[in-house]
């Protein structure tokens, strides 16, 4: 049933693709068939045999973390479907991301840390990856891949930034970082949504994670004859914790308290799509020769409930200390599997070694024959030697992992420096995970050489990000490939979170905060801004009396009849990088920005 939680006026929105879109990917179809048909027939070789390069399909969960699956020691969470991939799968059971969601995207998909390519936050204007990053899905492109995303972005939403310009020949996806968030369609409450389908609104049928699979299910069966790399990525079990009745009921009748009783009720329908995923595989015949690969984003977001009556479930987090956002291993150690029959990679074998999301790029690229440039250079190393039991010369290797939810990055902010047996917290706090892997014991002052080491490795480390930290990844405007542009607050170029209208509720109340846009304008010309207070589909009053904009170095302002749904102004622009930012001002003379801004360049006359 709908739930709209939120004024949506007249809903309108596309239904479909246009006759235009649909030819477009029709002659894509035709230009790369020859290349896929070549990419199938090449042969690579992994020690035991060569094979023709494996299809591969990735599916990322959002907070899910280590102990919310059965085969890692919960009791209560119900997942036959991700225990049996577990027990059929090669392991990393001590595998790392970043402590959120947006910077650990942008590592998988780049093989390199995530602050190098801006992606250091998931609001802020700092969830944005650079267009020079050269991300995992161009790669198989190249190669004559067939490539598709369902579910979740959050590395852009505008041009040069969404998936169908990184690499994504087909994508259906929810805008900002989770359903409902501010630049997602106004209303969308996990059921019968409106969704983007390479950038076009399109109404789907049925809960958020049964849309992403099957979708994704459509993708492969119509390319099952040529190698494809599917990205299947739920927002689910992110907040809000919204699912049917009959997945969340029964772990409330078991003591699991709420929200951890719909956290969980959503990774049971995760599980129940996997089982559809793997029997269609195996029903198509694909199975044998397709990389399936399952991990999630970051630690457990609400797996865990340290304040419950005594009859309650708490949670399980293996046994590790924080969860999601922190630095310590529940906040990034998550679970990664990786199976592949006509690879070899099978058995239920666990790989101990420190692995982490900036090594899959590079163990893709050797597992599928993927070229790669070199520029800009790798962070992560290929896996093959250990998932091959190649592992003899493995290095003892130092990791890094970090949250820099800030406008500005902070040295040692919630930071771990990681190797096998050490993690050095902050730079003040030390823990032997082989003795204490639940990181209770602080043992820096009896082991000062290996705090030196590992203080002088981070030192190093930061030097080399440093270049990458401003100026802010912009938004391109007056482009042929994107023209009109809709900016969101969610993006706005603020200090800190609370000014941020990040989302659909914070806009809904009216948050009074302005912050800007970091903007490229492509093209020299005459443009025109709209600016509003709500969605512009929905039509509805903006309730100002005075609108200000401006653009780099040119300012303009006006007055407007509270019954405008937007104020509109035409500027003279040239071209290069500035700073946009908007002010409307409503009866009670508490000014806020234009949470949505349409940006148009308009045909020269």
């Amino acid at each position: 049933m709908k739930r709209n939680r939120f004024p949506v006026g007249d809903r309108r929105w596309a239904v479909s693709l246009s006759l235009t879109f649909c030819a477009v990917c029709a002659l894509a179809q035709v230009s790369s068939g020859e290349e896929s048909r070549q990419a199938q027939s090449r042969e690579i070789t992994v020690p035991g045999k060569p094979h023709a390069r494996p299809n591969v399909v990735v599916v990322i969960t959002d907070d899910q973390g280590y102990g919310d699956i059965g085969a890692h020691g919960n009791p209560l969470i119900q997942t036959p479907e991700l225990d049996r991939l577990w027990a059929e799968s090669v392991r990393l059971v001590d595998f790392h991301v970043d402590p959120t969601c947006t910077p650990t995207r942008a590592a998988l998909l780049t093989g390199r840390y995530s602050i190098r390519s801006g992606a250091r936050h998931t609001i802020m204007g700092r969830s944005l990856m650079s267009p020079q990053e050269v991300t995992l899905p161009e790669l198989f492109r190249k190669a004559g891949y067939r490539t598709g995303l369902f579910g979740k972005w959050h590395l852009g939403d505008n041009y040069p930034l969404r998936p169908q310009d990184r690499g994504f020949e087909v994508a259906v996806y929810h805008k900002g970082g989770g359903v409902g968030q501010g630049p997602d369609w106004w209303g969308n409450d996990y059921f019968d949504d409106v969704y983007f389908r390479n950038g076009i609104p399109e109404r789907f049928h049925g809960y958020c994670t049964d849309v992403w699979f099957r979708e994704a299910l459509r993708f492969i069966e119509a390319h099952r004859t040529e190698p494809f790399f599917c990205w299947i990525a739920t927002n689910a079990p992110h907040a809000p914790y919204i699912v049917a009745e009959e997945y969340w009921k029964p772990y409330a009748e078991k003591g699991v308290p709420e929200p951890m009783a719909q956290f969980y009720g959503m990774i049971t329908n995760i599980d129940e799509n996997l089982g559809r995923l793997r029997r269609a595989l195996r029903d198509w015949g694909l199975e044998e020769n397709t990389l399936l690969i399952f991990l999630t984003d970051n630690g457990t977001a609400a797996g865990v409930a340290p304040k419950v009556a005594p009859n309650q479930w708490a949670g399980f987090n293996a046994g590790m200390r924080g969860q999601k956002g922190s630095e310590y291993d529940g906040g990034h150690r998550v679970p990664c599997f990786l199976f592949w029959p006509a690879g070899g990679l099978t058995g239920g074998r666990d790989i101990r070694e420190l692995t982490a999301h900036i090594d899959l790029l590079p163990t893709l690229m050797e597992l599928c024959g993927l070229d790669r440039p070199s520029e800009p250079p790798l962070d992560g190393q290929s896996l093959v030697p250990l998932l091959y039991n190649e592992s003899a010369h493995w290095p003892d290797r130092i990791l890094f992992v970090h949250s820099q939810r800030l406008q500005k990055v902070e040295k040692w902010h919630q930071t771990a420096v990681m190797t096998k047996r050490w993690r050095l917290v902050r730079g003040v706090e030390l823990y032997d995970m082989q003795a204490d892997p639940g990181q209770t014991r602080n043992v820096a002052e009896h082991h000062p050489e290996v705090v030196a080491r590992l203080t002088a490795a981070y030192e190093a480390w930061w030097k080399s990000i440093e270049p990458a930290f401003d100026p802010p990844v912009a938004i391109h405007v007056g482009s042929l490939a994107e023209n009109p542009t809709v900016l969101m607050s969610h993006d706005w170029l603020v200090e800190e979170p609370k000014l941020c209208a990040w989302n659909q509720p914070l806009v809904a109340q009216g948050l009074r905060s302005s912050g800007p846009w970091a903007i490229n304008v492509e093209r020299a010309g005459r443009y025109r801004f709209e600016l509003f207070r709500w969605p512009k589909h929905l039509g509805q009053s903006a309730g100002c009396t005075y609108a200000r904009i401006k653009v780099g170095a040119v300012e303009a302002e006006k007055s407007m009849n509270p019954e405008d749904p937007a104020a509109v102004f035409e500027l003279d622009l040239l071209p290069g990088r500035c700073l946009l930012q908007t002010w409307l001002t409503p009866q009670d003379g508490v000014p806020f920005g234009a949470y949505f801004v349409w940006v148009y360049r308009l045909p020269e006359s």
